[in-house]
């Protein structure tokens, strides 16, 4: 009798399984579309969808990615684009936490939403995105505001844990939780043409050393606000930093702030590792 497995040998193409040989496994065999993608990347196939990761991350690194849960804790201008591209890039399980609903001042520059779903939840529209452009990837949306309270109940399983919040307040509680679950934390901030990102490994300091002389209020953002560019522009670097966390590669931000300035087009990193500590 055909096998699942010995399906996606037979239909794979030069070791890429097409979208519409996964969409027919599932129908043929009554599983999920995350199942068959699953089941093509443990036996070194890839799904046709990531041929284009192949010279950056290998088979065995999509596999990792699809085996992830990582926790995006707001999903409006940087959020947004911070879950598509997990979805995009291969991430199996994305936990979307956000309590607000698309108000017209977010046409700008959020990218879930539109003038069709001002009032929607944006953990709804999520869903609905990304079961357009990956339906293999699990969204798990939670329509509630992110606090020490819940912190742990909504964090809960994942990996990873990215910062695309707009309040001071509520990322220090972000950076706490994270610490006592032992996640890293990727942080990235935006106000008009400015930004910056960095990651905080468990038992680190890095949020409270950023914002050591925050005295309470949003922020620049209220001030500066923010176009359409710079939460594209930070929530990309926040995904790399989120690949290579998963992945095991390259050199994240530990210990270091990285600083957008694109009104004149530069970019700096500082030291920001006072009290960081090994974990």
């Amino acid at each position: 009798m055909d096998t699942l497995p010995i399906f996606v040998r037979d239909h794979a193409e030069g070791q890429l399984l097409p979208w519409n040989r996964q969409v027919e496994g599932a129908e043929q065999f009554g599983v999920t579309l995350a199942h068959v993608e699953e089941v093509a990347l443990d036996r070194g196939i890839l799904p046709s969808r990531y041929q284009r990761n192949r010279k950056a991350l290998s088979v065995t690194d999509q596999l990792t990615l699809f085996r992830s849960s990582v926790a995006v804790i707001g999903c409006g201008g940087l959020g947004g684009y911070v879950v598509e591209e997990l979805a995009r890039l291969g991430v199996g399980r994305i936990v979307v936490i956000d309590p607000d609903v698309f108000e017209e001042h977010n046409l700008n520059r959020q990218l879930f939403s539109s003038p069709d779903n001002l009032g929607q939840a944006k953990v709804k529209a999520a869903v609905t995105r990304i079961n357009a452009i990956n339906p293999a990837v699990t969204l798990v949306p939670f329509q509630a505001a992110f606090s020490p309270e819940n912190g742990a109940g909504l964090l809960g399983g994942c990996r990873v844990a990215v910062d695309a919040l707009d309040s001071i307040q509520v990322r220090l509680e972000l950076a706490q939780v994270c610490n006592e679950l032992k996640i890293p934390l990727v942080h990235g901030a935006i106000a008009g043409w400015f930004g910056h990102v960095t990651t905080q490994f468990p038992g680190d300091d890095t949020l409270q050393n950023i914002y050591h002389s925050w005295k309470g209020g949003k922020g620049v953002e209220e001030i500066l606000g923010n176009p359409s560019f710079t939460p594209a522009l930070v929530a990309s670097l926040e995904v790399a930093e989120v690949c290579k966390l998963l992945t095991g590669q390259g050199t994240p931000l530990r210990g270091r702030q990285l600083m957008i300035d694109l009104f004149s087009m530069e970019i700096n990193i500082i030291d920001v590792c006072e009290g960081t500590r090994e974990s």
